[in-house]
């Protein structure tokens, strides 16, 4: 990796991405994020009866210190640990106080010092899924599932100033939203619906967040 090309849907042109510019309760914290899918990015541009922008960039990795979730020495619960710590969520029972207790003590990994993250997107429909897990209605094997079916891709979070000092604006393609927000409906409705048939069916054989738990007490060792 060394030259790429991302980018990032808004409803507006964002010809120089600022530092420290975005949501504070976004997935990985603040900062700007990407996709190298031009598609995905079409469909993030737009919301109903509003058109958008697909911001193209090119950025140079070369120096950059980056940390890729999806590399096997991680598992899904490192990037559900550091989903669940930026984003805002109510734990509603004592099993899930404690079930965030847990994966904060053994998943939670130090980000401070990465200057680019790459990692799932969850928006707010799969965000859903990451709240059934820490309820114990689903399992470690389900969650992982509905992170393939979401089809969502790898997004690219840009945090240090370094990383923001790389990117360089190339173009904003116009989108439209009677294109492409019909797509963005698709997909939710896919992931409701992939959401109420995970959550409908018991893992019988899976591994679930109390079973984590358990084995942490017994043996003192996890996944």
């Amino acid at each position: 990796m060394s030259r790429i090309r991302l980018y990032h849907g808004s409803e507006k042109i964002i010809d120089k991405p600022e530092y420290k510019a975005g949501r504070i309760h976004n997935d990985y914290g603040q900062g700007f994020y990407c996709t190298r899918h031009i598609e995905l990015a079409k469909e993030w541009a737009v919301d109903e009866g509003r058109d958008g922008y697909v911001n193209t960039y090119d950025i140079d990795t070369s120096d950059l210190k980056i940390l890729n979730l999806n590399d096997d020495k991680y598992s899904i619960l490192h990037w559900l640990t550091l989903l669940l710590e930026h984003r805002t969520t109510t734990m509603n029972s004592p099993v899930s106080e404690d079930g965030l207790k847990f994966l904060k003590n053994k998943y939670q990994l130090d980000i401070s010092d990465y200057d680019l993250i790459i990692g799932y997107r969850a928006d707010d429909s799969y965000f859903s899924f990451a709240r059934a897990f820490i309820s114990n209605s689903i399992s470690v094997e389900q969650l992982e599932r509905s992170m393939y079916l979401g089809e969502l891709g790898e997004q690219y979070f840009l945090q240090s100033k370094k990383a923001f000092s790389k990117i360089q604006f190339l173009e904003a393609i116009p989108v439209d939203y009677a294109e492409y927000y019909p797509m963005k409906r698709v997909r939710d409705n896919k992931a409701r619906a992939d959401f109420n048939l995970i959550t409908n069916t018991v893992d019988k054989s899976g591994v679930y967040l109390i079973d984590l738990m358990r084995k942490e007490d017994a043996d003192g060792t996890s996944i």
